[in-house]
């Protein structure tokens, strides 16, 4: 394992971009074309919208209900092993759905096994994305996440001749095939280190608690390397301690409240936008390539959001780039009821297909802004975790809603106001930190609080009157003075 003193930014990156584009292509496009089957196994199975719509949300949900487990094994065993691991279940789920007699038989196959295998590979190839860019990671994250948009735009009407030529049996079963190319993916997550990785252990042994022997032995072994079983006890919880700390951020319990209300919102829409379209009076083929398009789109949003904003001017502005992309998105379900032929669908895929591209890419980004490189494979593991239960919950609360109304218009209303109400946590959450931050400022130019520097041998200590960041900063000093101004 290479050890670098901070991500390289390119070199092997670049493969790693690769690997995690056709992860997002054999995981979140496959996802999204499941809703193609979706007229299929309502008439097969002679179900109504609330049932058959449990299918495509035990997917998603297990896909994200999961992510920590799949963040978990890449941690502590090797981000390839889970990759491997998860692309043989999720083929394994899609080949035996393809044998479905009942929609249970779907739920268990299509739903949980093939959702445990997407999980064992997503957060944690958007991870490793993450630990080789730096200065361009919004541009590597849009690259790598623009395989769902390229993926759906290929596949939706890949899948819809598969199942005119092969039936939806024969279409799931080449679908297991295709997700294999998981594993290939997984062979090219070459592992890396950060010297900020390895904190954890020197921040350990600087414990009082440890016994001097015990540190001379865990100082010649690794502490927290994944291949090695800590015996140590109080080692263990320390690492897995500080592996999670970031739960208790007030930005990530923030973001982590608003990711739940955008993930209801998000999830309804590619499940219902074919079945609508062709309550409308749309053709099969039509409806399939508004999905076509939908995806082309959210390629654009993938790449354009994550290289502009890794310029300059929007670099520091990251979050209300990606809080505008979720309430564009809001507002697009909000008008969609109104949208009664394909002409006027054609617009709405471009319009949300491309903030939908732009808030995806900047989700990974945003998280590391908040939670830092080192514990940006947790972090993820525990943001898409929170995906699960709103992907689990809104499509049969939406199914439900057009079996009682007779219409998709309560459906789309309630997903837009769910994203809109997202995206105002979040800006009402900055703007109340910036404005504490104003008080905190004037306060202190009121006091004229002064600033204190004092040293104890090789280290200094400076207390800052600027709470907002690091309380203490080390400074590595040869005097033993004490200075006040």
């Amino acid at each position: 394992m290479a050890r670098h003193a901070g991500p390289p930014d390119g070199g092997w990156g670049w493969m790693i971009v690769a690997g995690c584009f056709l992860v997002t292509i054999c995981t979140r496009a496959v996802t999204r074309c499941i809703s193609i089957f979706f007229v299929e196994f309502q008439a097969y199975f002679g179900q109504d919208y609330a049932r058959t719509a449990w299918i495509h949300s035990i997917v998603d949900c297990a896909t994200m209900l999961c992510a920590p487990l799949g963040s978990l094994i890449s941690n502590h065993v090797s981000c390839q092993i889970g990759i491997m691991l998860g692309g043989l279940l999720a083929s394994a789920g899609l080949i035996l759905s393809s044998f479905a007699t009942s929609l249970e038989h779907l739920y268990l196959s299509l739903g949980v096994l093939t959702g445990l295998g997407f999980a064992l590979c997503y957060s944690p190839a958007i991870a490793m994305v993450g630990k080789y860019f730096n200065k361009r990671k919004a541009l590597a994250y849009g690259i790598a996440m623009s395989g769902s948009g390229i993926g759906t735009f290929i596949l939706a009407p890949v899948v819809q001749l598969l199942i005119e030529q092969f039936s939806w049996r024969g279409a799931l079963l080449i679908l297991g095939g295709f997700v294999l190319n998981l594993c290939v993916c997984g062979a090219l997550m070459r592992p890396i280190a950060h010297k900020e990785d390895h904190k954890t252990a020197s921040e350990f042994l600087e414990q009082d608690y440890v016994p001097e022997a015990q540190k001379q032995d865990l100082k010649r072994m690794s502490i927290c390397s994944p291949l090695i079983k800590v015996w140590s006890h109080e080692c263990l919880c320390y690492c897995s301690w500080k592996e999670y700390d970031f739960l208790l951020m007030p930005g990530f319990m923030v973001l982590a409240v608003s990711v739940l209300f955008m993930a209801y919102g998000c999830s309804p829409l590619f499940v219902y936008l074919v079945p609508y379209a062709l309550s409308v009076g749309v053709s099969h083929h039509q409806a399939a390539f508004l999905m076509s398009i939908l995806g082309v789109i959210d390629i654009i949003g993938n790449i354009t959001f994550g290289w502009l904003t890794d310029r300059r001017c929007l670099k520091k502005h990251r979050y209300f780039c990606y809080l505008f992309a979720v309430g564009m998105d809001g507002l697009c379900c909000l008008f969609l009821p109104v949208l009664q032929n394909f002409p006027l669908l054609v617009p709405f895929s471009f319009t949300f297909g491309y903030f939908d591209g732009a808030y995806v890419t900047l989700i990974p980004v945003v998280t590391a802004d908040v939670v830092g490189t080192s514990s940006l494979s947790s972090a993820l593991g525990v943001v898409y975790f929170l995906h699960a239960i709103p992907y689990l919950v809104s499509p049969p609360v939406a199914g439900w809603l057009v079996d009682t109304t007779g219409s998709y218009t309560a459906s789309f209303l309630l997903c837009g106001f769910s994203m809109i109400f997202s995206s105002t946590l979040l800006c009402f959450a900055r703007l109340a930190k910036k404005i504490k931050r104003m008080h905190l400022r004037s306060l202190t130019n009121d006091t004229g609080m002064k600033q204190h520097i004092w040293t104890n041998g090789a280290i200094a200590y400076s207390v800052t009157a600027e709470l907002d960041q690091k309380d203490i900063e080390f400074l590595a000093v040869d005097t033993n003075s004490y200075t006040n101004r």
